[in-house]
């Protein structure tokens, strides 16, 4: 006997069907999202290394210094490129281990699309259009310039979970182990490391360190700036009469378009009942919200404070891998 009960039963729920549509559509947006700012971030960081650091002729930090140095021992047969290879295989296999085949897939992309464009660059400028590096002859130039556009350029990479593999996979794991360290610290101090090993095979020549050195810091404050800068934010307290805090509550979430919490308080000089606001916010979103409480309460006690880190919605994510 046919039962169309069972027939509505056994069909697939449309908004069950849409949902998932749904959701492949946002995870399909998000990878775009991720791999076109590694694409920028790899656009930049082979920019300031093939027109700035390269021809000042600067030595340099990571598995690049590295596989500089190995090429210069007398005995050496192998070039620097394929040196280069080698060594950054058994760091791709420590990425997969260690963060999965997400962050293998992603670094491979970031690291074949750099050295492409490295040498990219230096045909267009050099061949095609035949016309000198970018502040050719002012090491200082180069140095800066060169650390600033790395620096951003790598923390962009960082920031979608991928690196360039060689040192940066070493650098991961070392975060994860002294979580209280930054990034850029820990890769400031490999650098340092292999660019002060640089000089045995460079001919002591002090001033390249000197500059080298100089580029790497500046990459080091860029990287770190650029990779935990969009965590930060303001964090307000504002202290105020019970009578205006739904005012200020009201305008907070309508005009600054944030969350607030309402706490209890007491003032301990008159004992009078009083409302504390606790909100953050964006820096640029501050002044507002300063205005904003000014306007509807002149006498508001206010305390702000830089917080560093945050997690929840419109922050980061507590499920997120550590940066």
């Amino acid at each position: 006997m046919y039962n169309v009960e069972n027939e509505n039963l056994n069909k697939p729920d449309e908004g069950v069907k849409a949902a998932v549509k749904k959701n492949k559509k946002k995870i399909a947006l998000n990878i775009l999202k991720q791999y076109a700012i590694i694409t920028l971030g790899c656009i930049i960081y082979s920019l300031g290394i093939s027109m700035f650091v390269d021809p000042a002729d600067l030595s340099a930090g990571g598995m690049t210094g590295i596989s500089i140095i190995i090429s210069k021992i007398p005995g050496v047969p192998l070039d620097n490129g394929i040196i280069l290879i080698i060594l950054n295989i058994p760091m791709l296999i420590l990425g997969l281990i260690f963060f999965g085949w997400r962050f293998l897939v992603s670094t491979g992309f970031a690291t074949i699309l750099s050295s492409l464009l490295m040498d990219l660059w230096k045909y267009i400028f050099n061949t095609v259009l035949k016309i000198l590096p970018l502040a050719n002859g002012n090491i200082l130039v180069n140095a800066v310039t060169g650390g600033v556009l790395f620096g951003v350029g790598m923390a962009m990479i960082f920031r979608m979970g991928a690196s360039t593999a060689g040192t940066d996979v070493i650098v991961k794991l070392l975060r994860k182990k002294f979580r209280h360290l930054k990034t850029g610290i820990i890769a400031l101090a490999t650098d340092m490391l292999i660019v002060a090993c640089s000089l045995f095979v460079n001919g002591y020549d002090l001033e390249k360190l000197f500059y080298t050195a100089l580029s790497t810091v500046v990459f080091t404050l860029v990287f770190d700036l650029v990779l935990y800068g969009g965590n930060s934010a303001k964090t307000v307290f504002i202290i105020t009469a019970r009578e205006n805090c739904e005012r200020i509550i009201t305008r907070i979430l309508k005009d600054i378009d944030t969350g607030a919490t309402i706490l209890d308080a007491k003032g301990a000089y008159t004992f009078e009942d009083k409302a504390m606001i606790m909100c953050v916010v964006k820096p640029f979103l501050y002044p507002r919200l300063r205005d904003v409480v000014h306007q509807e309460d002149k006498k508001a006690f206010m305390i702000i404070s830089s917080a560093k880190e945050i997690y929840g919605e419109g922050y980061q994510n507590p499920e997120d891998a550590e940066l």
